[in-house]
């Protein structure tokens, strides 16, 4: 069952298509104001809920890095039956999706938003498939808010389920092999001030890009889950400006 207020969500618009993909261990929910935002400015956005998550930590145990790909595929395709262009656009996780999907699908731009470039130096990050037998559950760290009052209410999972590491360290490989094959526009969007993923992550993701047409926006006073922060309207009118621009673009 489907935690109450972390179901996807599905906003008919016009023919420029938003794919919304929320991170790991989170929902829906985190990326629902910036989903309503784009859809008040006229677009078809659809906001997915990604496999395992959103309904009780035991679910994510089953999944492995290629469900949550194929959660984000579904997206795609349902978007192409309705619109002419695709944007895809995660926060974290998401946004590793987000540029994972880009490599491989046709879609107009990318939007990634607070996206790791690797997990971690920890000896024992190699190991953690096996090591979920002896630690099922590893502890999230100190929470990172400037926004107290969305904190309240943000649903993602209390802990991480180590099989569940063990995915996100693959997906990573994956999206960092699928970097130079993205052409088309990415914009990556970023806080100085985000305690989750350092900000070299951002500049590694760059860095890599080997497409002419990418950005790489910072802003300074907001927390890891950026769309529902301080600097989240800097955050939303970027994306629009973003898609505005790619979609003047000649063909």
């Amino acid at each position: 069952m489907i935690i109450p207020t972390a179901e996807p969500f599905l906003f008919p618009g016009d023919r420029i298509g938003c794919l919304l993909i929320p991170g790991f261990n989170g929902a829906p929910k985190e990326m629902r104001w910036m989903g309503e935002y784009l859809a008040a400015k006229g677009h078809t956005v659809l906001g997915i809920r990604l496999a395992g998550h959103a309904t009780q930590p035991a679910d994510m145990l089953r999944m492995r890095w290629r469900d949550w790909a194929a959660s984000v595929e579904d997206g795609y395709h349902l978007l192409r039956s309705s619109t002419d262009t695709i944007f895809a656009i995660g926060l974290s996780m998401g946004g590793i999706l987000a540029l994972h999907l880009g490599a491989n699908f046709p879609v107009s731009g990318v939007v990634a938003m607070s996206t790791p470039y690797v997990l971690g130096t920890d000896p024992l990050l190699p190991y953690a498939q096996y090591l979920h037998y002896i630690k099922p559950n590893i502890s999230k760290g100190p929470p990172d808010w400037h926004n107290p009052e969305a904190a309240k209410d943000h649903i993602d999972y209390p802990y991480y389920p180590t099989r569940a590491i063990a995915e996100l360290r693959d997906l990573l490989t994956e999206m960092r092999a699928a970097l130079p094959r993205i052409q088309a526009p990415v914009l990556l969007i970023h806080s100085h001030q985000d305690g989750g993923v350092g900000s070299q992550n951002a500049e590694q993701i760059f860095a890599h890009l080997t497409m002419e047409d990418k950005s790489l926006l910072w802003v300074e006073n907001s927390g890891h889950v950026i769309t529902r922060e301080p600097d989240r309207q800097q955050v939303f009118e970027a994306a629009e400006s973003f898609i505005q621009r790619v979609v003047s673009l000649p063909t």
